[in-house]
């Protein structure tokens, strides 16, 4: 294909055409290797994952957070709290500020240690309930461990 034989030493041409002997081999193993390897990639179990969002959420002024440590104590912010009728009454507080001012209701964003205690999240939330705040969320680590 490229190569002269014969002719006269004198005639020296220049070869112009490529050689596509080895990029042809390059792409028929490269296409062998993927037909290999993509039902090997493609096939798994059958199941439906759940969809979770994973957008960060912004801190809001106007968002009250509650923590809770690895022993169930609450905080509201960085202040810790006694018992549910100081968690409500800062409640009612934040809900009534947000009212005068004409803003919407205040999400409650729930921030609880892996290895928390639940009895105390489910009081806090009944208290949240009976407030009469609807927007709670927790808050999730987003990075995988």
């Amino acid at each position: 294909m490229g190569m002269q034989i014969g002719g006269s030493q004198d005639d020296e041409s220049l070869n112009s055409t490529i050689n596509t002997t080895p990029l042809v081999d390059v792409m028929l193993v490269l296409l062998i290797i993927f037909l290999i390897t993509i039902p090997v990639v493609t096939t798994s179990v059958k199941v439906k994952l759940p969809l979770e969002p994973n957008a960060p959420q912004e801190a809001k002024p106007e968002n009250i957070i509650l923590s809770f440590n690895q022993k169930g104590e609450l905080f509201f912010y960085d202040s810790p709290i006694k018992n549910s009728e100081d968690l409500k009454d800062k409640l009612r507080r934040a809900r009534d500020a947000a009212k005068r001012a004409d803003k919407p209701q205040p999400e409650v964003h729930i921030r609880g240690d892996m290895n928390s205690v639940y009895e105390p999240m489910g009081r806090a939330i009944l208290a949240i309930q009976e407030i009469g705040l609807t927007k709670v969320s927790f808050v999730t680590d987003p990075t995988p461990p």
